[in-house]
């Protein structure tokens, strides 16, 4: 017997032992999201709205999936999956007041469309990037595997997105990690106007499954219950079985990419040909038929929901527009830095803050960071170390050296080459109530990862209300002789994304200190360790666990004559030129730029009217103009002399020795001291 074609599943209904309540239920499920649709178009038309996307066409493939999963695992959507939200549940006031961008909507106005989630329904929105969420995803996943929950996870993709590096590098880790994911790939012909033919030369992508070696399966997108049913014994699959599966589901997009983008690039006969494969009036048609479904049950039905969008729409438009209050706002970009004690077995509570150093034992920065990772991987027993070679090598710089050991492979973890879907990842993990750390070999390799940090991390809480309980370590600066591409000083890439922390110790103590509050913290904190203080700077270090709080800035030495202000390699900088010099300076360390001490930085120059600011970045752009621009507003009439900054040249940092040499500021650190002494 010959099987049966793609498109002939498309319209072929298979009973199977579903019973007539179960095929109207799905009934119900499938026509909801089409009379939003219809009802959105035509309030589109009205001017009563401003922007839809629609699904159209597709609605089979998300509201099977949907109904595949348990109520407790998470979904992750995109534009055209309306019925993942409807079968979910969500009440269509509150999707509706997100749609228009009002107070009530699950992002408070801050968001529309799709790009929002919901812990309650187990549903983790998508950004404009279309790729990261798979990432998310993945680290889902894991955290089902560490627990040893026997749970499926599924992310929607579409055809175009799989273009992305972050489809590639996604797929790629859930393959490697044997992580139970379901990837389903909403083929429908277009990425907006761009045709397949010319996003891709592979005839299908369960093709591209093999070389993931993963299994692939095609589905007929538009038949619900060949959806649901191939869906349903997959997600069984894999919750005994855990891997990862990639579905592709075949169907068509009826409308633009959205409505304002038309439709004028797809061939006319495409429309024909798939208005026959309706996913809504073929189930229909096929329940009439049989009997399962009358004429009068389905205008009850219709009606029924037709109703309730009306009286939920009258609700929605009758709520005002949101109110902008400064404090709201930023206070929703940070979540709480509490101890939330039901995340973990194991601290009974906060850090000791910072002990003395009297009588502690000398280590040199690498240890003490070591030693702080330890001991918050003792205190958080859900933290996951992530990393290129972190596990039994130990890390590019030997700090995880004796991890796996200690914690298991489980918890130390080696990664492939895909820093956005590691961090990705990191962020699943803490959706799922667990912390992460990721370690990047060095920092200047984190512009793989920009999209999961800026747009990603460190915005997931003023969007929806979801932490990003994730420490990115980044070892940096320059002076080794490391060339361009391993010695950047990147701070400002995150300085000026709100939603990260950015910290930058100078000292071993310091760095052990604010490392485990780093881990303490529920917020995206990137963590700077500078590569050439790793093994040549020494201090006293306490061996028990305590925290340094973030916002602190320390008090290097007191002086009288001016104030060098600075964070990292420039506060040895600094205090050399002092010893050299014998000028009587205030040296203030900064040890995070996000959130910023701008009280003591001012104090300081009020106190001695003269300042310098001195980082490794870059002159232009660098730290530096914003401290410039923060003392020039508000300790402009205690300057008794221009504001002198110090830094590196703007250029890429140069390989040979005496190059890099003349590319630090240290070089021109103390001419520029002496010249403001004596100004």
């Amino acid at each position: 017997m010959t099987p049966l074609t793609i498109e002939d599943r498309q319209l072929r209904f298979e009973r199977g032992t579903h019973d007539d309540a179960f095929l109207l239920d799905t009934y119900t499920k499938l026509v909801y999201p089409r009379i939003i649709e219809e009802k959105m178009l035509s309030l589109l038309r009205q001017g009563k709205i401003s922007k839809w996307f629609s699904g159209i066409g597709q609605e089979a493939i998300a509201v099977g999936a949907t109904m595949a999963l348990r109520d407790d695992e998470y979904i992750l959507p995109m534009h055209r999956n309306l019925g993942v939200f409807t079968t979910r549940g969500m009440p269509f006031r509150k999707l509706f007041a997100q749609w228009q961008g009002k107070a009530s909507g699950y992002s408070k106005g801050r968001e529309r469309s799709f790009h929002f989630g919901s812990q309650e329904h187990r549903v983790v929105g998508m950004i404009s990037h279309l790729g990261p969420q798979m990432g998310i995803a993945d680290g889902i996943a894991l955290a089902h595997r560490l627990k040893k929950e026997s749970r499926c996870t599924i992310v929607f993709t579409g055809d175009g997105a799989t273009s992305e590096g972050d489809f590639h590098e996604s797929v790629n880790v859930a393959a490697v990690w044997d992580l139970p994911v379901l990837f389903i790939i909403e083929n429908n012909g277009y990425g907006l106007s761009t045709p397949s033919s010319e996003q891709f030369r592979m005839k299908s992508f369960v093709d591209k499954a093999i070389g993931y070696g993963m299994e692939g399966v095609q589905i007929a997108g538009n038949n619900i219950l060949e959806v649901y049913n191939n869906l349903a014994k997959l997600a069984d699959s894999v919750r005994e079985n855990p891997r990862p599966i990639l579905v592709e589901c075949i169907t068509f997009r009826m409308r633009g990419h959205e409505e304002a983008s038309g439709t004028k690039y797809v061939p006319k006969e495409l429309f024909e040909e798939w208005g026959k494969k309706d996913p809504v009036a073929n189930y229909e048609g096929w329940l009439l038929k049989h009997g399962v479904l009358t004429i009068a049950k389905r205008d009850e039905i219709r009606a029924r929901l037709k109703d309730g969008i009306e009286e939920d729409l009258k609700h929605a438009f009758e709520e005002p527009e949101p109110v902008p209050m400064k404090e709201q706002e930023e206070g929703d970009v940070y979540a709480p830095a509490v101890i939330d004690r039901t995340r973990t077995a194991d601290p009974p509570g906060r850090l000791p803050g910072s002990p003395t150093t009297d009588g502690a034992p000398e280590k040199r920065m690498i240890d003490a960071i070591q030693e702080g990772l330890a001991q918050s991987m003792e205190r958080h027993p859900e933290l996951v170390l992530m990393g290129q070679d972190i596990a039994e090598y130990g890390g590019a710089f030997k700090i995880t050296e004796g991890f796996v050991e200690r914690f298991g492979k489980d918890r130390v973890r080696n990664t492939p080459l895909c820093e956005s879907a590691i961090l990705g990842a990191a962020l699943g993990l803490s959706i799922k109530g667990m912390k992460a750390m990721m370690e990047m070999q060095f920092a200047d390799f984190v512009s793989e990862g920009i999209t999961q940090i800026c747009n990603n991390l460190a915005k997931i809480h003023y969007r929806w209300g979801q932490n990003a309980d994730v420490v990115v370590r980044m070892p940096t600066g320059a002076g080794v002789g490391a060339g361009p591409f391993h010695s950047q000083s990147n701070e400002m890439w995150f300085v000026k994304t709100p939603g990260l922390k950015v910290v930058y110790p100078s000292t071993p103590y310091d760095a052990k200190g604010l490392l485990m509050t780093a881990f303490d913290d529920p917020n995206p904190v990137m963590f700077f360790e500078h590569k050439a203080m790793y093994r040549s700077i020494n201090g006293p270090v306490p061996e028990q666990p305590y925290s340094i709080p973030f916002g602190q800035a320390r008090v290097v030495r007191e002086g009288s004559a001016m104030s060098i202000i600075t964070y990292g390699m420039g506060v040895h900088w600094a205090t050399d030129v002092q010893r050299e010099t014998g000028i009587d300076i205030d040296i203030i360390d900064l040890r995070t730029l996000v959130p910023l001490d701008v009280e003591t930085i001012l104090a300081s120059v009020k106190k001695t009217g003269k300042v310098l600011l001195l980082h490794e970045d870059t002159l232009t752009a660098g730290f530096g103009g914003e401290l410039a621009a923060i003392i020039a507003e508000h300790a402009f009439e205690h300057l008794d002399a221009p504001i002198v900054r110090v830094a590196s040249w703007d250029t890429p940092v140069p390989f040979a020795i005496p190059l890099e040499q003349g590319f630090l500021p240290k070089g021109r650190l103390k001419a520029a001291v002496e010249r403001l002494a004596g100004y």
